[in-house]
């Protein structure tokens, strides 16, 4: 059976991305890249907004607001290419074009836990926070993984990570700490009714 990583990369502040901030907020370090290099063979699941935008930057598209990619956003993005990617999507059309891309245009949270029962791999998000939300909302996600970096993004600070979640306990079962100022949590989470003190024994 696969297993089921959501996976963010967040400001402290816990938004996904912020207007004029460079991809990892520019803060980066050698043993953060180290660890994505390390990390085990994926397939990636995402919406059709990620894929845009994703498959945009694999096309050449330089995110807003710089000249040109920087060589740790190439290489992100060069490792996401070459991997195995599921889209689930009602507006897109296929065939994609971003290579070993795979198009689903049934109900994700069924698919997925289809993909779940019959796989043997790891089955990993990347953005698509509405489709991370649902994933959890049903129950299929086994590993919450959040790598926050040192900033707040208060002004400019987009895509609020955990809004319309419902409550959810959570079970840390690793972190660590790169380059002296990034933060990495994972957990093992359970959806709640309500909070705990509120739900019969």
């Amino acid at each position: 059976m696969s297993k089921l990583l959501v996976d963010f990369i967040t400001s402290l502040d816990g938004c996904a991305s912020g207007e004029g901030w460079p991809g990892f907020w520019g803060l980066e370090g050698p043993e953060y890249l180290a660890w994505l290099g390390e990390q085990p063979e994926a397939t990636y699941l995402m919406g059709a907004n990620t894929y845009r935008l994703m498959s945009g930057f694999a096309a050449g598209e330089v995110p807003a607001g710089q000249d040109e990619f920087r060589p740790e956003e190439e290489a992100s993005v060069d490792e996401l290419t070459r991997a195995s990617k599921v889209v689930f999507s009602s507006s897109l059309e296929a065939p994609l074009t971003w290579a070993n891309s795979t198009l689903v245009r049934d109900d994700a949270v069924e698919a997925v836990r289809a993909m779940k029962s019959s796989g043997t791999g790891l089955l990993s998000t990347i953005g698509s926070l509405s489709l991370c939300r649902s994933l959890l909302r049903a129950g299929l996600v086994d590993r919450f993984r959040v790598v926050m970096f040192p900033v707040i993004t208060g002004a400019t600070g987009d895509e609020r990570i955990y809004d319309g979640y419902p409550d959810v306990a959570l079970e840390m079962t690793e972190h660590r700490t790169f380059d002296g100022r990034i933060q990495m949590v994972e957990y093992e989470p359970r959806v709640l009714e309500g909070p705990p003190l509120g739900i019969p024994a």
